[in-house]
């Protein structure tokens, strides 16, 4: 890829194709602080629906010195630009997907009776070839039941987060924070290190202040009303949760908190709660086969 390309790529990032991509992650390979090219290569993963495009917001992000600006890019009209009647049709074929059950029967019933010890000896055979069989069977059923339902979740499909939904943002990128990347002088961890440095100085710095001026609390008058702070919080939990947010929950593994997502989406939105109780259904499912493994 020349400067003019990649110039052209800068001012029509909906045009990053999966051969310039493949150019760019070349690119970041070798220049992996080269913002500009990571922003684009995050682009084209998008535009290909790539199963890779969240696992490297996260790295993007990692590489990043101010994530707030790359909130804006994922959130900007250019960006999440795609083609939408594709999109839809895409999915009306993952909705029309049956799964179809499995039901293993057993011929041991029918065999004649058994006298001789050369015929047990086969018999038992068979039995023991016929059970291996059934539980390689029984892994193969798991494993597509995990594959149908994660397609019906939409898991690996890129999460697409608006421009109020920095705290999903957050959630997302949160193992990233504590993970610095390795470099010759290891500069991304001491300026990590020293950011939360600065940010316990100044909570340290307000508390010393507050002790300084030593205020005096007034005692609590007997009709004073006291507000109960329990309800406010499950308030703050109600109007922070998204789909994105769920979506999320679901993409880290973390079932519990994606079930409890869509139940609040349900009080939220009563119009989808069939919907969000169908995906609660189907994370059940995925709970349920990915403990087995």
């Amino acid at each position: 890829m020349n400067v003019s390309d990649f110039t052209f790529l800068i001012n029509n990032p909906n045009a990053v194709n999966e051969k310039q991509t493949l150019a760019l992650e070349k690119i970041v390979a070798e220049f992996p602080y080269f913002q500009s090219a990571r922003a684009l290569r995050l682009k084209g993963l998008y535009n290909q629906d790539s199963f890779r495009y969240n696992y490297d917001l996260k790295t993007t992000a990692a590489y990043t010195t101010e994530r707030s600006i790359l909130f804006d890019l994922i959130t900007s009209d250019y960006f999440i630009a795609i083609n939408k009647d594709s999109y839809l049709e895409n999915v009306e074929k993952i909705k029309s997907i049956e799964v179809v059950s499995i039901e293993i029967l057993s011929e041991k019933e029918s065999l004649p009776a058994i006298s001789n010890l050369l015929e047990q000896s086969i018999l038992t055979t068979i039995e023991q070839s016929t059970v291996v069989e059934a539980e390689v069977l029984s892994d193969k059923i798991a494993y597509k039941t995990i594959e149908i339902t994660e397609t019906k979740l939409e898991i690996g499909k890129p999460l697409q987060f608006s421009k109020n939904e920095k705290h999903s943002f957050q959630e997302w990128l949160q193992l990233s924070k504590i993970t610095p990347i390795e470099r010759g002088e290891t500069l991304n961890f001491k300026l990590e290190t020293n950011q939360l440095l600065d940010e316990k100085n100044k909570k340290t710095a307000i508390i010393d202040k507050f002790i300084e001026v030593n205020p005096k609390i007034p005692p609590i008058s007997k009709d004073a009303i006291i507000k109960d702070f329990s309800t406010s919080s499950s308030e703050d939990k109600s109007y922070l949760m998204t789909e994105t947010l769920a979506k999320v929950y679901l993409e880290q593994k973390k079932y519990l908190k994606a079930i409890q997502a869509y139940e609040i989406l349900i009080l939220k939105y009563p119009e989808k709660s069939s919907f969000f109780a169908n995906r609660i259904l189907d994370i059940k499912i995925l709970q349920q086969n990915n403990n087995k493994q």
